[in-house]
């Protein structure tokens, strides 16, 4: 029994340690940071109620007027705003992953370095956390293919989309959504799995563009083609 409650005592004293590793105030600061990253992008989603969408810009201390306004140039502002955040943090701390910061703030980061222009900079930092299991592998991945997408490459996993404006056989002018060019296609599935992805490339498409989405492959040649229409 004596060895039983030393043992108990022994496994509390390892979890008291373990939470007292958490920054609570960098946590705090990251939970803020990817609340303005998520919720100024959920004001654009096709699916918000008119009272999620009221709430949420009342949550983000948003002007009506203002939103009306800047549309897509205040999430632009508050993500460059983000990343000036985020650089001074890992200048500091390295990438705050979840030994630092707990889940799901380690996420923070890997939002804002996602959705700015410094990829290239910072994949080699998300690889080594990814290495380190500070973030799950799939968010690597996505980042990875969203930084082959950006250098005209095709990618890997098939986690990123894009929509492009275009002109059908008789000349009228639509909008086209469709998933990226993927090396390798017949086996991508095969990686999705041992990258720890749930789905497949076609049930993400499905995700990504709706569950009407009817899944076609472009080649590279086709989809720069297609982005090079619009320049």
């Amino acid at each position: 029994m004596r060895k039983i409650i030393v043992l108990l005592f022994g496994i509390s004293t390892l979890l008291i340690n373990a939470q007292q590793k958490i920054n609570e105030s960098l946590k705090k600061e990251l939970d803020e940071i990817m609340k303005v990253d998520q919720g100024y992008r959920m004001l654009f989603d096709t699916e918000i109620t008119p009272e999620k969408k009221e709430q949420l810009m009342k949550d983000l201390n948003i002007d009506k007027e203002e939103f009306k306004k800047k549309n897509w140039m205040l999430v632009a502002e508050h993500d460059s705003l983000n990343m000036q955040k985020i650089e001074h943090i890992i200048s500091k701390y390295g990438y705050p992953g979840k030994t630092l910061v707990g889940e799901p703030a380690n996420k923070a980061a890997w939002y804002v370095i996602q959705h700015s222009t410094k990829i290239e900079k910072y994949l080699p930092l998300i690889k080594e956390a990814g290495k380190k299991k500070e973030i799950p592998f799939t968010w690597v991945a996505m980042m990875e293919d969203r930084y082959l997408m950006g250098k005209d490459k095709e990618q890997i996993y098939g986690t990123q989309g894009k929509g492009e404006m275009t002109r059908d056989k008789e000349g009228k002018q639509i909008f086209v959504n469709f998933v990226w060019p993927v090396k390798d296609l017949k086996n991508v599935d095969k990686r999705r799995k041992e990258a720890g992805f749930d789905s497949t490339l076609e049930e993400n498409a499905k995700r990504m563009f709706g569950k009407d989405f009817q899944y076609k492959p472009y080649t590279l040649k086709q989809a720069l083609e297609l982005r090079n229409k619009n320049k």
